[in-house]
């Protein structure tokens, strides 16, 4: 008999710290805290802590799926760096996930999966839109509208679809930009560092 594939999913391309454990359907730790700030101190100590209560090591661990946005510029590097780096130090497949993709994991209807942006817009994709866009929220057909998953639903699904999909020899996960970040390197030159 073989045991169902161990994955570590998580996610803090929004508000938010989420991890989950899942072996086939069963979900055997799910730990999520609203969190604005704090997200790159918070996060490992989670996943240990997501092990801890699943009972099992980073060792048992057969592949790693991790959230890659679009959402926080910053949040989704913590994650998809964090991921990369688990997957390379423990020899294991890291799978990124869109949000769009672990909205529309359960759906069967023609549908737009939406991220909040700010100002008043939303990332969309699905009927309409086969590509990534960042449109104002009004130019959106509410009746078609997936809303973006709460934080616990939306890693639980980010695992579910790593689960099926680390086998396949995925790419390392990338982060999903669909507009420049709101900060930008100063355009001033660097200061000149004098010795004695």
């Amino acid at each position: 008999m073989t045991t169902a594939p161990l994955i570590l999913g998580f996610d803090t391309s929004g508000p938010h710290v989420s991890a989950a454990l899942l072996r086939g359907n069963e979900t055997l730790a799910l730990i999520s805290e609203d969190m604005k700030r704090g997200q790159a101190e918070r996060l490992m100590p989670m996943l240990e802590e997501t092990l801890v209560q699943g009972q099992v090591t980073w060792a048992d661990l057969s592949a790693i799926g991790v959230g890659i946005g679009p959402g926080n510029f910053t949040g989704i590097r913590i994650s998809v760096s964090a991921a990369r780096g688990l997957a390379l130090g423990l020899a294991i497949p890291a799978v990124g996930v869109s949000s769009f993709e672990a909205t529309s994991l359960d759906e069967t209807a023609p549908h737009i999966a939406t991220v909040p942006a700010p100002r008043e817009q939303v990332y969309a994709l699905g009927e309409g839109f086969p590509d990534p866009k960042l449109i104002p929220a009004t130019e959106v057909n509410a009746a078609l509208v997936r809303s973006l998953l709460p934080p616990d639903q939306l890693v639980t699904n980010i695992a579910r679809i790593a689960a099926t999909k680390h086998t396949q020899s995925p790419p390392r996960p990338a982060p999903l930009y669909i507009k420049p970040a709101d900060a930008a390197p100063p355009r001033d030159p660097a200061p000149v560092i004098l010795y004695d």
